[in-house]
């Protein structure tokens, strides 16, 4: 196989800046002035603009790397990693400061929702528009505007002005034409957040189709799940820097260590319910292996530690340690208890942690709280210690069905396994 597309020592930097003018004209004149030395002061509104001197960022620094025909590489990074900056440049929305790109064949790329739609023009005649921008002929176009339409699943809209579309509508149809340009390189953003699960798995697998094709594919995501398993190498960006390419296996795994490990303390918690006779003073979540975790993935083994400190230990026999995860807005989504599976807590000694189990977590992607409280007797008794949002839980898409395939939380609240057959009727 060929390399289709290469980056050499490839750098992006902005100035950090302030444009405060009234007007575009006004500060055009005031730049000009500036630069000739005949500013006048008091034309100035706001803040003035920062020179190159006070402040410049880099938004990609040294990045190199290869693409090989028909590649599926997942990019993968933290917010403000230099992702998207990565994509403008490769679709030549901008030019890079330092470096190069060297890129064979045609590219087609959807960074943004709705990019290159007219609000006051019809979906119709912006399925040609964009198509034109994005370099098909009006007659290839006509050829598949029946497969785009039907692919977008808004076909009775398509008479109607877009600026009266949702996004989740205009993000629809910008990625269905997108995707019947068969380009050699198909260049595509986080924009699927945007659609609903059914049609972010119809993407997926219209990407696969794409991919099996022998096309080549960048495709920047924060699931990690659907990198997996529909990339073939991955590439991870921090702060600007290329920090690994490789297998999407390996990439994925990078990333995940990327991610800061959450400790939530509770030393200075005042919020607090119980006797106090046992204080939890931070919460960590972590993998089944014991490494504490920034967020979980669904389906995978997590742990909940709560570390705590006792003056009476000998006292607390028969603690009860709750803990319940709701949702953002406080809805109780399950709750786990020792005494349900009659594991006593005892002996306990003065510092240590209690740790709760959660194989497979059945949660959708989504940000969760959890709440506990540490009580004597399994029927409420004596409350020793309770907070509510005592920890987040972040939640990532992962393999809880085995597939990459995992339904948003507007699904449901819960995930359940499940399968499926059919059963002739019974002969009469």
């Amino acid at each position: 196989m060929s390399v289709v597309l290469r980056t050499e020592q490839l750098s992006k930097q902005y100035r950090l800046g302030v444009i405060n003018r009234r007007m575009l004209y006004q500060e055009i004149q005031s730049r000009w002035a500036r630069w000739r030395g005949k500013e006048d002061p008091h034309t100035l509104i706001g803040h003035p603009v920062r020179t190159e001197k006070d402040g410049t960022f880099w938004a990609l620094r040294d990045v190199s790397f290869d693409v090989q025909e028909g590649d599926v590489v997942g990019i993968l990074g933290r917010n403000g990693a230099g992702k998207s900056t990565l994509l403008k440049i490769l679709s030549q929305i901008t030019s890079p400061t330092e470096g190069r790109v060297l890129i064979k064949g045609r590219v087609a790329s959807l960074l943004e929702v709705g990019t290159g739609f007219h609000p006051e023009l019809t979906g119709r005649d912006n399925v040609f528009l964009n198509g034109a921008i994005l370099g098909m002929t009006r007659r290839d176009i006509a050829g598949k505007f029946d497969e785009i339409a039907a692919f977008s699943g808004i076909e009775q809209f398509l008479d109607t002005p877009v600026k009266r579309y949702s996004s989740g509508m205009t993000v629809r149809l910008a990625f269905a034409v997108a995707a019947h340009l068969e380009p050699e390189i198909l260049i595509i953003d986080e924009v699927l957040a945007v659609g609903d699960a059914s049609f972010q798995q119809k993407c997926l697998g219209k990407m696969s189709e794409v991919a099996k094709g022998g096309r080549t594919i960048l495709f920047v995501s924060h699931n990690a799940a659907a990198v997996e398993s529909l990339c073939t190498r991955g590439i991870v960006l921090d702060d600007g820097k290329l920090v690994f390419a490789g297998t999407q296996t390996e990439a994925v795994a990078q990333y995940a260590q990327l991610q800061k490990p959450r400790t939530a303390s509770l030393a200075g918690r005042a919020d607090r319910k119980g006797s106090g006779q046992i204080r939890v003073n931070a919460v960590e979540l972590r993998e089944a292996g014991g490494a504490v975790i920034a967020s979980a993935r669904s389906g995978q083994d997590i742990e909940v530690w709560l570390h705590y400190e006792t003056q009476v230990p000998g006292e607390l026999d028969d603690l009860t340690a709750r803990i319940t995860v709701v949702s953002e807005l406080g809805v109780p989504i399950f709750t786990q208890l020792n005494a349900l599976k009659h594991q006593p807590l005892a002996p306990l000694p003065p510092r240590g942690s209690i740790v709760c189990r959660l194989p497979r977590l059945p949660l959708p992607p989504s940000l969760y709280r959890i709440n506990y409280s540490l009580n004597l007797g399994r029927r409420g008794g004596l409350r020793l210690d309770a907070l509510t949002d005592a920890a987040d839980l972040p939640v990532e898409a992962g393999h809880f069905f085995g597939t990459s395939d995992c339904p948003s939380v507007q699904a449901g609240l819960c995930l359940a396994d499940g399968d499926w057959r059919v059963e002739p009727a019974a002969e009469r």
